[in-house]
């Protein structure tokens, strides 16, 4: 017998062989791009979330001094003698775009000898188209008195 013949495979059995580990490698490449991809999606859904909470909470600080504006013009107003109602479009800044509509309603009371009013005002404000993604109100209610 020859040395080494026994146990040398022939060339056939080699090529079937080597046919079969070349799909091998297949799996794991497949299966490591469709995880990057998963994960690639994720941190893009996560990272617009995160981008578009920010932007939803600084209109809603805009839209809060946006109210507070327009209940501060309506105390003043009152004070000098003009309880009304009036919508507001605020063209100024960061508050550009936002329109405040404001109600006041006052009234009178007496302690002792003295009438004083009572002033309630409400404001609104809004920035968007209601039912959309960019839509943001605030309200702001303040009561006080022309009692000093």
């Amino acid at each position: 017998m020859k040395r080494g013949t026994a146990n040398t495979p022939r060339a056939g059995q080699l090529l079937r062989a080597s046919a079969r580990m070349r799909g091998f490698a297949l799996v794991p490449v497949v299966f490591l791009i469709v995880i990057v991809a998963l994960l690639a999606t994720v941190a893009l859904r996560t990272s617009i979330s995160q981008e578009q909470t920010v932007t939803v909470a600084l209109q809603q600080a805009r839209a809060l001094a946006a109210a507070r504006s327009g209940v501060d013009w309506a105390a003043y107003r009152a004070l000098n003698g003009t309880c009304t109602g009036a919508s507001l479009n605020l063209s100024e800044a960061s508050l550009s775009g936002y329109t405040v509509t404001v109600t006041c309603t006052a009234t009178s009371f007496s302690e002792g000898n003295t009438t004083y009013q009572s002033f309630s005002i409400a404001a609104t404000a809004t920035d968007g188209v209601y039912g959309t993604a960019d839509y943001v109100q605030r309200v702001v209610r303040a009561t006080f008195t022309s009692a000093t």
